[in-house]
């Protein structure tokens, strides 16, 4: 689909052109007030380090917005340019980022779906306007939309829709589709409704190398099917028969995922293939395709080379429940300190931070985190944080240590 243009419904809809140059002009001052951040511009002009006293700050050299979400946020601020005397909606949020989806919200353009459901498909007309978010959409919902007649804005990233590509291809190869992700997530959901293809595709969901071992076991040697389906509750396709549908699979992946783990879920699962079937037969029976979004490998990648250098600790900035922000701090937790704030608030003191733990899955205090004396503090922030974020974590860093925005803007 082009990024230019809406998206027809059943009912045939004249196609709207959102990125005329006047539209986008507007949009991109209005974004750019609410996102951009010249501190951060000068830092990364710099060489992504900055040093006023005893403090350095390093940057890695890729973080924050990626193109992807960039579109997905200027389509939404330009459809509510366009469409100004019309209903707005948008199904689930936009992104993962908190302060990204309060400003969507404050634009009038009401939730579908999720926690903070706002309205009901149900309740929509021919004359709404929904918005699909970066991550797409399952087929069913999207129908929904579509069978209400109403005028549709899709912002889904294209990388998503690469693994879309793939996964029918496996269902019109009768294979089954080994996606690795995680089942309850936006993404994987609508990865999952395209891998039934026309209605005789299969898929089965798998998070961990447990989870991939415990896959590859069955592959091999059989086993229990009711211990499988339950194991795998919610993450399979309706029907998935494991001494049936596993004869035959791809692997696939939610976009944002480590893509060494990725590699490793495929590289186990051709094992079991080759142990089962021998390698002739294997070749026929797996597939694999990268399907690792760019900017998340660019930003896995960036910090790796960040890490390599000495500093004294890490900030995560972002939402919690973004998938590539959670990985950039799990590599962090390997190497250093690490702290994943959601935003500068949870800077609290000196002697406390409020920051995620990525294992008990809820906000904690750590207590005497910010050392005395010199101090190298990393910087980075997934695909789905705007650079304003990143702003105000660092200048809250900063004053923490006595250090005013004045002095900052001075040594940048």
């Amino acid at each position: 689909m082009s990024t230019n243009l809406i998206s027809s419904g059943t009912v045939a809809r004249e196609k709207v052109n959102l990125r005329t140059p006047e539209v986008m002009s507007a949009v991109q001052e209005q974004v750019e007030s609410h996102y951009r951040s010249d501190i951060v511009d000068k830092i990364r002009r710099n060489g992504g380090m900055l040093t006023v006293g005893e403090v350095t700050v390093r940057l890695a050299k890729q973080f924050g917005f990626c193109y992807g979400v960039e579109r997905a946020i200027d389509l939404a601020y330009a459809a509510r340019k366009v469409f100004k005397d019309r209903r707005l909606f948008i199904l689930g949020e936009i992104i993962h980022n908190p302060e990204v989806n309060e400003q969507i919200s404050s634009l009038g353009i009401k939730n579908l779906m999720g926690k903070n459901k706002e309205a009901e498909i149900a309740e929509l007309t021919a004359e709404d306007v929904v918005i699909v978010p970066a991550f797409g959409t399952e087929v069913s919902t999207l129908q929904q939309i579509k069978d209400r007649g109403c005028q549709i804005v899709d912002t889904t990233c294209g990388d998503v829709m690469s693994v879309w590509k793939r996964v029918r291809k496996y269902a019109s190869e009768s294979a089954t589709s080994i996606i690795h992700g995680k089942a309850e997530h936006e993404e994987t959901k609508a990865t999952s409704s395209r891998a039934l293809g026309t209605g005789q595709g299969h898929y089965l969901v798998v998070l961990t190398l447990a989870e991939t071992d415990y896959v590859c076991d069955y592959i091999r040697h059989g086993g229990n099917k009711q211990e499988f389906l339950e194991k795998f509750r919610n993450a399979h396709s309706p029907g998935f028969d494991p001494d049936l549908h596993l004869r035959s699979v791809g692997v696939a992946n939610q976009t944002t995922m480590l893509r060494g783990e990725t590699e490793e879920v495929q590289r186990r699962i051709r094992q079991a293939i080759i142990d089962r079937d021998g390698p002739e037969p294997a070749a026929t029976n797996f597939r694999f395709f990268d399907t690792i979004c760019g900017a998340t490998q660019e930003r896995q990648d960036a910090l790796r080379e960040l890490l390599d250098l000495k500093m004294d600790l890490l900030l995560v900035v972002g939402g919690y429940n973004s998938s590539n922000t959670s990985h950039l701090a799990e590599m962090g937790e390997e190497k250093l300190p690490t702290y994943f704030v959601r935003n500068a608030s949870r800077l609290l003191s000196n002697s406390e931070i409020l920051h995620y733990n990525l294992h008990a899955r809820e906000e904690e205090v750590a207590k005497n985190w910010l050392p005395d004396g010199r101090l190298v503090v990393g910087i980075t922030a997934g695909a789905s944080c705007p650079n304003n974020l990143i702003e105000e974590t660092l200048l809250r860093l900063f004053e923490l240590r006595g250090i005013k925005r004045e002095q900052l803007e001075a040594a940048a």
